[in-house]
């Protein structure tokens, strides 16, 4: 079997695996915040920075709730790292947007951060910051989910199938999970362009 076989296989199985009452869950916390008039802030490091970018955009513009990334203000993020250190990064920015129990707070991760390895600390802070507040917390996270997985209100995990393809599998169905919710009947608001192309 070539690698690129081997590779989408293992889509296809992840596919398969995905929790689907998980996705449903996560869709439920969503439309119900949208009602109560809620903000969604999407946190992610890497590529998951990345898709948080990307799916600002479409919940903004596909579902039409108000929606932040704190990584799409490189000014603010770098001088709350220099200032005060990357593990309070995301924290201090919810504590700014004064997050209520009203919002949602949407992890994007590989591994769900972990305070005690000292990985992703910066998640765990702001989950915890989110929870103070009585915010919920929903992910979509690789591995066991970490310390998102055991936090969240809904969590769905990208199934590990093949451990040395973890990082790039749970990167790339962050954004079909994602997909899935912008185009949920509960969630969907506003057609794409190219669907009402006719």
């Amino acid at each position: 079997m070539s690698f690129a076989a081997q590779y989408l296989e293992e889509v296809v199985e992840i596919t398969r695996a995905l929790d689907r009452d998980a996705i449903e869950a996560v869709v439920a916390v969503l439309a119900a915040a949208r009602a109560a008039g809620g903000r969604l802030f999407i946190l992610g490091v890497g590529g998951s920075a990345a898709n948080a970018s990307h799916a600002v955009n479409d919940f903004r513009k596909i579902v039409g709730i108000e929606t932040y990334a704190p990584t799409d203000n490189v000014s603010e993020l770098t001088a709350r790292t220099n200032d005060e250190g990357w593990a309070t990064v995301f924290a201090s920015w919810l504590t700014t947007s004064r997050i209520s129990a009203a919002d949602v707070v949407l992890i994007f991760s590989v591994g769900g951060g972990d305070a005690e390895r000292n990985v992703s600390p910066n998640l765990v802070a702001a989950i915890d910051t989110a929870k103070a507040a009585g915010a919920r917390v929903v992910g979509i996270v690789g591995r066991d989910g970490g310390y998102t997985a055991k936090s969240a209100d809904a969590c769905v995990i990208v199934p590990t199938v093949n451990v040395t393809h973890t990082t790039p599998h749970a990167e790339a169905f962050q954004a079909v999970v994602w997909h899935l919710f912008v185009s949920h009947p509960a969630l969907k608001a506003h057609e794409t362009k190219w669907e009402s192309v006719r």
